[in-house]
């Protein structure tokens, strides 16, 4: 069995597997399309991937689910139960279209998909970062210019779980408290994204290819205490 499942082929769950594996994983792929289609992704990942389907994924040790937002509602019932689940969903409305608990600031983004997959283990992680960022500031436990990344969890013993995968990762891994508090590292809150650029004004047309620049767990947790929440029924992006 693999010990790392990705369901979600796309840029995270891509540079999320290919650091997994450089430590020493074993990683199963599945996306939408089915594996026929990750021959190529899996051959440049190296003989430690496989490309399976989501329940193949699912039955790996540790799932990563990275799909988009609605996706999540075409899984399997079940597929996840009992699993932990690092869920790495943002939700974009020019993406996602309009969904009212989310605009309404009734639940997070993560407490929706925990109510969507039923009895998953979730802890919110790699939401925050930009996929070429992941493998730019991977560094080596003790690293002096070692970048962290928040977590969230309702379940204590998972998110201890996620936290020893992200530092086996090269991150620093911060917790930033409960399901129903990881507004705080969110689409455009303080923690998110530009956080992590090393120019934080770069245009939004240049964002994808910009250079990160270290961020370490003190600055990461100054900007988890300062943060506002968002008006997320504004968002554009």
């Amino acid at each position: 069995m693999a010990t790392l499942g990705i369901i979600g082929s796309g840029n995270i769950g891509s540079a999320v597997a290919r650091l997994a594996i450089g430590c020493g994983e074993t990683v199963v792929v599945a996306n939408s399309r089915g594996p026929e289609t990750l021959g190529e992704l899996v051959a440049d990942l190296g003989p430690s991937a496989s490309a399976g389907t989501a329940d193949q994924a699912a039955a790996a040790a540790l799932v990563v689910l990275s799909v988009p937002l609605l996706a999540i509602q075409s899984l399997p019932s079940g597929l996840l139960k009992d699993k932990i689940v690092l869920d790495t969903t943002n939700y974009y409305p020019s993406r996602d279209g309009r969904v009212a608990e989310l605009d309404s600031e009734e639940r997070t983004t993560s407490q929706l998909v925990l109510d969507w997959l039923g009895e998953a283990r979730l802890v919110k992680a790699f939401n925050n970062i930009l996929a070429h960022h992941i493998p730019q500031l991977a560094r080596p436990a003790g690293a002096a210019d070692r970048t962290a990344l928040p977590v969230a969890s309702d379940d204590d013993h998972a998110k201890a779980v996620a936290v020893e995968l992200i530092e086996r990762l090269g991150f620093d891994a911060i917790d930033a408290g409960s399901l129903s508090e990881s507004w705080q590292f969110e689409p455009e809150a303080k923690a998110y994204t530009r956080t992590y650029l090393a120019d934080p004004e770069t245009p939004v047309e240049r964002i994808l290819e910009a250079p990160g620049t270290p961020v370490s767990a003190d600055r990461l947790r100054s900007a988890l205490a300062s943060a506002t929440r968002v008006r997320v029924a504004d968002r554009v992006f």
